[in-house]
């Protein structure tokens, strides 16, 4: 469950927002949609609850989304409202730039309860959907306590947004989501926020004497990815590609690592299946455009 948007583009680095110049898309993105995009490519029965404006950005998200197959029946299609928009730029060190039209749009308005009698294995929340206003926080946790409630495991990509968390206690906003969360997918810097220790190691294993905490995979991009468990952990090196635009490669990444699980893959297995899925999406440009199948993970994965 979360935000639903279109994504429009700078082509190239160091193109600041304020200035006039070309942009690209509408590309269909929000980084849960990223995420559960990636998971119906590669093989699983995967559905979202969100919502759209009746209009084309809607329109362009939902024709996508349908097309690789997840399940919209848990989206709404809001007449007078706009499907919610955001504009990117990136810069040679690494880092983005955001402006969100978000709060007040259909992403923030989504209903779970039409979702209720569903029974997911796994449900996914990214800490940007927990940041955008209150009542859409609210909703997120209550579907995250009910789903829990009936058996799923909470998976949670903290996705710090400053843009949107806005000066906000972050404990506060995300911490009911990580009281029931199994699997964690933190940046490097966003586990150091979440646990206010420098050490990864520490922080992890801090994190996983939650009862509920199984893994804490922790995502370092070119680095390659770390895996803590109870049982010890493992690092496993990127997939050495030309990067074309790393957007939604990270949620890309989530949705690897969750389908081995489903899979009953080893940690290893998983985390190597999770950084194929994000170097493949990281080859092409927008969000969702990398060619992600299972025969295309499989494929680097050998190469690999």
């Amino acid at each position: 469950m979360g935000e639903m948007l279109v994504e429009i583009m700078r082509p190239e680095p160091e193109m600041p927002l304020n200035e006039p110049g070309t942009f690209l898309g509408p590309f269909p993105s929000g980084a849960p949609a990223i995420f559960i995009d990636a998971a119906a490519r590669l093989g699983h029965p995967s559905a979202i609850i969100g919502g759209v404006g009746r209009d084309d950005f809607g329109r362009c998200l939902l024709e996508r989304l349908e097309a690789d197959g997840v399940c919209c029946d848990h989206v709404r299609q809001m007449p007078g409202r706009f499907t919610a928009v955001a504009f990117v730029t990136y810069f040679r060190d690494g880092s983005r730039k955001f402006i969100y039209h978000i709060d007040g749009t259909p992403a923030a308005m989504a209903d779970w309860e039409s979702a209720a009698s569903e029974n997911p294995l796994y449900f996914h929340v990214m800490g940007c959907s927990l940041m955008i206003n209150e009542a859409f926080r609210r909703g997120i946790c209550d579907a995250a306590e009910h789903f829990h409630g009936k058996g799923a495991k909470v998976c949670f990509d903290p996705n710090i947004r400053p843009e949107l968390l806005q000066g906000r206690d972050l404990a506060e906003v995300i911490g009911p989501i990580l009281d029931r969360t199994s699997i964690l997918f933190p940046g490097g810097s966003e586990l150091s926020l979440l646990t206010g220790m420098n050490s990864e190691k520490d922080g992890a294993a801090a994190l996983l004497d939650s009862a509920a905490m199984e893994a804490v995979v922790v995502k370092k991009g070119a680095s390659g990815s770390t895996v803590y468990t109870r049982e010890g952990s493992i690092h496993v090196p990127a997939f050495i590609i030309k990067e074309i635009d790393p957007t939604g490669a990270g949620d890309c990444f989530d949705a690897g690592y969750l389908c081995g699980m489903i899979e009953g893959r080893s940690a290893e297995d998983c985390a190597r299946a999770a950084a194929a899925a994000g170097a493949l999406d990281a080859e092409a440009f927008g969000p969702m455009e990398g060619k992600i199948s299972p025969e295309t993970v499989a494929r680097m994965l050998r190469s690999g």
